[in-house]
């Protein structure tokens, strides 16, 4: 069974007093949280920690890639913060995808879903060949999601255009978290493979993450609401 399709806001800010002011202008039950590199590196982990203990669901978005010791020990940490979701890149390969479950699996309190970043949004098939990868990125996914499937991995980071792929290599239940969703008339900024929410949904995606379309709107709570009514008519919701 898929998992209900929720709605992730992306807060790219470089300041911890802009990221909570725009959460301030969020409420939980209506969407979930994304800290990325930047944020997290300027904030830190009690910002993290202080979304948590107010009843966000966070994603903390650092995109885990080193050899398997650090990459466990780095899970481990994340999952100490009680957050809902962290990732790795599945690029790193099966045995550090695997430590990466067991050291989620080993969290005291709450275990994060685990998720594999498989090919960034921002890449084409041209940049996939300047980088050594060989296939379409449809192709690139498919390979990294079967490799997180078979480590036990809870879903991947894939474009909404890949979803309905990596639906086939994990099964109904494995999650399909898409950034790069756009509503229809917005910029498309740096990103390459990109969906409308509604189109996202109808092609598979579980978790659409949506960052300047809500965070640069002068009402992201009605962004963030209209973004919802497009998923629910999407799913019969």
């Amino acid at each position: 069974m898929s998992p209900s399709p929720s709605l992730i806001v992306a807060l790219d800010f470089d300041n911890a007093t802009a990221a909570r002011d725009m959460v301030n202008r969020l409420a939980p039950g209506r969407c979930r949280l994304k800290v990325g590199k930047e944020l997290f590196v300027r904030a830190g982990p009690s910002l993290v920690r202080e979304w948590v203990d107010d009843g966000w669901d966070v994603f903390l978005d650092l995109k885990f890639h080193d050899i398997p010791n650090t990459v466990a020990a780095a899970c481990r940490a994340a999952a100490d913060l009680d957050v809902w979701m962290i990732n790795v890149h599945a690029l790193g390969g099966p045995a550090m995808l695997a430590a990466a479950r067991e050291a989620v699996d080993e969290a005291p309190r709450r275990q994060p879903l685990l998720t594999a970043v498989t090919v960034l949004t921002s890449h084409d098939e041209a940049t996939l060949q300047a980088i050594g990868l060989q296939g379409t990125p449809v192709e690139a996914v498919s390979r990294l999601a079967a490799l997180a499937a078979s480590a036990g991995l809870d879903g991947v980071v894939c474009s909404a255009q890949e979803a309905s792929a990596v639906r086939e290599q994990g099964g109904p239940s494995f999650r399909r978290v898409t950034p790069g969703v756009r509503p229809a008339g917005m910029a498309v900024d740096d990103q390459r493979r990109i969906q409308t929410p509604a189109s996202a949904i109808a092609a598979g995606a579980t978790d659409l993450v949506v960052g300047r379309p809500i965070t640069r709107s002068a009402d992201p709570a009605g962004a963030v609401e209209m973004i919802l009514d497009e998923m629910q008519v999407t799913t019969g919701g």
